[in-house]
């Protein structure tokens, strides 16, 4: 029976040593809590880190301890201590952590900690290929994972793979900083379904594929090779339930023996006329913008000074990586800051500020989040937040005001909270100003929608759709019409080379035998296709013919010496074995003279392309410039063109470029004329672009042709690239020696 196998840094349990033992411990978070629902059903797997290292446990206990976790559905990943430090508290936190929440000046780029992240998401690959069966479905999340989808479909691309990234996904100018931003790109895309949390987060990946990897985005879909990944957005939702639920309880058991935390709180209350309680509650990290939102609340009790002995903000700041220095500096500057505050406001009878620095169990969690009147969550960069839907969700009563940063994810939508800019101090003080005089009505109004959108897409739905996507792309995956060429149809290729009398092979250049170049004239044949042309020249019976855009010069250049048929601009020029170009002297080149000014306007308003002159031809190439800028000029030159051009020219789509050519003559003509000098039993033509469809056209159904990547093509069969179609070529070139 196929099964689910989340992939996360860590399990749900952590194994701790106490003294001479150990025991599990359930771990809390979004995750853990999320992906629940998935794994509680027999056919789920959930690899991860135990949380310990794997040099702390003798050897002797380590085989029951993995047996305990198999019972349970998990697969440990062994993790020694140094692994821990360089993977996850090196790269992870000490550098995507911070580049990813736009915090550039901590981010900190070590060869050795690369080198380790590499290593340890190898080690989750494996565990997971392991474990794997076909029909299996692969669901990878977060940050320190980035790389673990493309490892496992270089190994296994019949597996469907889900990655989930947690935390936002930053700008192209951001993401363009990190030094391995292409090998991290190349990771995520080893998924079939990339899930982010918010729209922008999509958006800014896209982006960045679009402009580091030059890879075709239509939408939400990129095409990579001859696959297609589908990118969306999944805002993750909470147990809405379980904390509705709890606040519900405990608004009941009010009357039952009460928490210290709670005794506190309430004791405010009953000591302020008409008091607030403001709560603040996030992880001590520098992305949760503590220190701003201190400060804003130092400025509201300056402008509003009637609220002093009347608002008072709880802070509870969970401790996190506290070991890291800058973490010690923020925890260092958080203290002497709420020290600051309380000092210069505070009376006999009130601090403005009660600060915790502690974790807290769940039913204080409860507590103070119903008591309190108002939650003040102001991350400077957050992936989701989901403290801020917690906080919504035990408003069971319907009061209470959310003031929310708007560059939290939750922000698109909670949009019924005071949204505010977490860098605005006098906006955030007036935000405070805001809540505390709302009307009660407007207070449940607002809740009301917001816990409308928390009940109905609650964390089990977005498991679900996220599962439900991804099966629904992989169904559509099987429906592709065109055959790729795998083992056994290269084989049917091979096997009906080997049987034919006379045999011919027909072979575009660029997006074929050697890939696009930012620079045209530097994509040249290296010695090893030269070889490779040479031998298939050399088997019997066996002509050779390359059919390019390219002009006679380029062509002559690189691969004049070789025994074979050249034709170049697009079927204009020929040139036969061992004789001199013959060119075509049909249509008049006046047309040239009159669209080059246009080419060169765009030109000169478009960064980055250029233009190319062939004998017959005009070509605006743009791959080296913007994507996003280049996809609306191709738009517009196209529109200028056809209102130009007349029946005898031809505006063809290029790979990252526009050329106008001659449409009486193309590489259909081309290939119809060769084929016709001979009766060949096997002809072979592959090609990559919209031109090469001319030659596909122009061949009988007995032909095998092959197109390059994942384009629309009326080919019998389709081929992932340049590196597969040397393969093939190669292939059937050791015939011979058979």
């Amino acid at each position: 029976m196929a099964k689910n196998i989340i992939v996360s840094n860590r399990l749900p349990i952590r194994i701790t040593k106490v003294e001479n033992s150990y025991k599990f411990i359930a771990t809390s978070g979004g995750l853990a809590t999320g992906m629940k629902s998935v794994h509680e059903h027999e056919n789920s797997l959930w690899v991860g880190w135990p949380g310990i290292g794997i040099d702390e446990i003798e050897n002797e206990a380590w085989t029951p301890l993995e047996k305990s976790l198999a019972q349970n559905n998990y697969a440990p990943v062994s993790l020694d201590k140094q692994e821990v430090d360089n993977f996850y508290y090196g790269l992870a936190n000490k550098c995507l952590w911070p580049l990813f929440h736009y915090f550039i000046e901590f981010s900190i780029f070590n060869e050795s900690h690369w080198q380790s992240y590499v290593d340890v998401n190898q080690k989750f690959a494996n565990r997971v290929l392991e474990n794997i069966s076909t029909g299996d479905t692969v669901w990878i999340h977060d940050y320190q994972l980035l790389l673990c989808p493309q490892m496992i479909k270089d190994v296994r691309p019949d597996v469907h793979i889900g990655f989930f990234l947690h935390i936002p996904f930053p700008s192209f100018e951001i993401f363009r900083i990190f030094p391995w931003r292409e090998e991290l790109l190349k990771g995520m895309l080893g998924a079939d379904l990339i899930g982010f949390h918010t729209f922008d987060y999509e958006r800014h990946f896209l982006s960045s594929v679009k402009r580091i990897l030059r890879l075709d985005v239509h939408f939400n879909r990129v095409t990579n090779g001859l696959r297609e990944v589908v990118v969306n957005t999944f805002p993750m939702g909470i147990d809405f339930n379980k904390f509705h639920n709890a606040a519900t309880t405990h608004l009941q058991q009010k009357n039952t023996e009460k928490s210290e935390i709670k005794k506190q709180l309430e004791l405010h209350k009953k000591g302020a006329e008409s008091g607030k309680l403001i709560l603040s509650i996030d992880r001590l990290d520098y992305t949760k913008g503590v220190v701003n939102r201190i400060k804003a609340f130092d400025l509201f009790l300056t402008k509003y000074p009637e609220y002093q002995e009347k608002v008072r903000l709880v802070m509870l700041t969970v401790p996190s990586r506290s070991d890291v220095p800058e973490y010690m500096r923020l925890k260092k500057e958080t203290d002497e800051i709420v020290g600051r505050i309380n000092g210069k406001y505070a009376t006999v009878n009130w601090t403005p500020i009660w600060y915790y620095y502690r974790a807290m169990n769940f039913d204080d969690l409860i507590d103070l989040y119903m008591t309190s009147d108002i939650a003040m969550i102001t991350p400077v960069r957050d992936g989701m937040n989901l403290v801020a839907k917690e906080f919504v969700a035990t408003r069971v009563s319907g009061d209470g005001v959310l003031i929310l940063s708007e560059m939290a994810g939750a922000s698109k939508e909670l949009f019924k909270a005071v949204l505010v800019n977490p860098f605005d101090r006098h906006a955030m003080a007036d935000a405070l100003l805001q809540a505390i005089t709302m009307p009660l009505d407007e207070q449940k109004r607002r809740n009301a929608e917001m816990q409308k959108r928390l009940r109905r897409y609650s964390v089990e739905v977005w498991a679900q759709e996220f599962m439900q996507a991804l099966q629904l792309h992989s169904d559509s995956k099987t429906a592709v019409n065109t055959p790729k060429i795998d083992a056994k149809n290269q084989l049917h290729i091979v096997d009906s080379f080997q049987k034919a009398k006379r045999k011919t092979i027909l072979l575009d250049y660029d997006g074929t035998l050697v890939p696009f170049h930012e620079n045209p004239e530097a994509a040249t044949p290296d010695q090893n296709l030269i070889e490779l042309l040479q031998a298939l020249c050399q088997l019997p019976n066996t002509d050779l013919a390359i059919i390019s855009g390219r002009d006679q010069s380029f062509m002559s250049r690189w691969l004049g010496d070789l025994p074979l048929t050249l034709v170049a601009e697009h079927g204009h020029y020929v040139k036969s074995k061992e004789k001199k170009w013959k060119g075509s002297t049909r249509g008049d080149k006046q047309w040239m003279s009159d669209i080059l000014p246009i080419f060169e306007s765009f030109m000169d308003r478009t960064p980055g392309t250029f233009i190319e002159e062939k004998h017959n031809s005009l070509v605006w190439h743009y791959r080296k410039t913007d994507p996003e800028l280049a996809a609306g000029r191709v738009v517009e030159l196209k529109t200028v063109l056809s209102s130009l051009i007349s029946d005898q020219l031809s505006v063809m789509d290029m790979d990252k470029a526009l050329e106008v050519v001659d449409r009486q003559i193309d590489k259909g003509t081309a290939v119809a004329e060769i084929i016709a000098q001979n009766h060949y039993d096997f002809i072979l033509c592959i090609g990559d672009d919209v031109t090469d469809e001319n030659m596909f056209s122009a061949l009988p159904d007995s032909a095998f042709t092959i197109k390059v990547g994942k384009k629309p093509t009326v080919a019998s069969y389709s081929i992932e690239g340049v590196s597969k179609v040397k393969e093939l070529l190669d292939a059937l070139n050791t015939t011979r020696l058979e």
